[in-house]
């Protein structure tokens, strides 16, 4: 069997409607898998106002308005419509994806199982790490249960990150966990992108430090922990400045709360490379995710980045040589590390020369293909 051979059936709990970390590896999967002959159909929410247009065939599937404050603009998929079901018999797909443990996620593990579908899963989110952000961490033990009865149904699992794969064995909701990792795009995100002219229409001089934020402005990706960070580093007299790259529901609060802060707002494309290049150090204190694709692209980028030592920065950053990890929450530790970068210019420079060349391995195609093995190995030993 070969890649063409393939016909997969890709569920999603947000393909393209907003855009993230998740969704973009998932579109240049399909991407990849339609370039080597495979036929793909994807099941996701849509809205009326995508993101972006989605790489494949996409079909919608039934969902209501994410059901917390403050997250509206996510979908909750609800159910496996008949329609939806049509469609999937119609496809007949030899291989199920599913990419999100949501109700429609489990609706397509039963699918397969009933109709003797191998399934693959993939993990991307540390979804039970949200709770505590919501006042919700006692559901916790119930929603690792709710993990362990998804993921121990299908019959492969990946994870981004050998970290993300340790704490999935932990949990016991896997034991055989295979690592399906991200890639980089170069020609987006090196060091040359740097742009010393944008960087002074946003107010900062040519020897400012400045201390970069990337990603979806939602509490959840540590902001709390960003703003008190600051805060320190102002109490310790360390001059820097400070840029927000991104937007969410959170923007507003994070403003008030950093009003000297610059927010150079949503950026893609060569626009969001010359916003990373033009950092001096990237500070990703989230622990939420499961690998860090904005850690890799700013490293990237020459980047040095100082991040929690949690699940996907932990797997990215070496500590000392291509950026700082700091346990979870520590707001001195962060003060620190943030404060060394500020003040010694040469380890700064040192350490990003060395985050720029660790991200030579991380290559989309080699990626890919390592997932699409994934697949024809499973569908093998099925027929067999």
């Amino acid at each position: 069997m070969k890649a063409s051979d393939l016909r997969i059936a890709l569920f999603s709990g947000n393909y393209n409607y907003v855009r993230d970390g998740a969704n973009q590896a998932l579109n240049r999967l399909v991407g990849t898998l339609l370039g080597a002959g495979a036929s793909v159909r994807v099941y996701s929410p849509t809205t009326k106002t995508p993101a972006f247009t989605p790489t494949g065939d996409l079909v919608s599937t039934s969902s209501i308005p994410f059901p917390i404050r403050g997250r509206g603009e996510y979908r909750f998929p609800i159910a496996l419509s008949p329609r939806v079901k049509r469609d999937l018999a119609s496809f007949a797909p030899n291989l199920i994806h599913v990419s999100s443990p949501d109700i429609v996620g489990q609706r397509a593990v039963s699918y397969a199982r009933k109709h003797g579908i191998p399934v693959v899963a993939s993990m991307h989110t540390r979804f039970e790490a949200y709770l505590g952000y919501y006042n919700m961490a006692m559901l916790e033990p119930l929603f690792i249960a709710w993990l362990r009865h998804f993921y121990t149904r299908c019959d492969a699992v990946v994870a981004p990150a050998e970290s993300m794969a340790e704490v999935m064995r932990a949990q016991h909701l896997a034991s055989n966990v295979s690592l399906w990792s991200r890639g980089v795009d170069h020609a987006r995100f090196n060091p040359q992108r740097r742009d010393q002219a944008w960087r002074r229409q946003l107010g900062f001089d040519d020897d400012d430090v400045v201390i970069g934020f990337l990603g979806r402005l939602v509490i959840e990706k540590g902001l709390d922990v960003f703003s008190d960070t600051v805060d320190a580093l102002i109490r310790r007299n360390i001059a820097h400045k400070l840029l927000i790259v991104g937007d969410g529901p959170a923007r507003r609060w994070l403003a008030k709360r950093l009003p000297d802060a610059q927010f150079a707002g949503f950026q893609t494309g060569e626009a969001l490379g010359r916003a990373v290049a033009s950092m001096d150090v990237l500070f990703n204190p989230s622990v939420t995710e499961s690998f860090g694709n904005v850690t890799l692209e700013a490293m990237a980028c020459g980047v040095p980045v100082i991040a929690a030592d949690a699940t996907g920065s932990r797997s990215i950053v070496e500590h000392g040589t291509t950026g700082m990890l700091v346990a979870p929450g520590d707001i001195a530790g962060f003060a620190d590390a943030l404060a060394t970068y500020c003040t010694d210019n040469s380890m700064r420079r040192i350490h990003g020369a060395a985050a720029h060349a660790s991200t030579d391995r991380y290559d989309w195609n080699k990626i890919n293909q390592a997932l699409i093995d994934v697949y024809l190995e499973l569908l093998a030993k099925r027929k067999t």
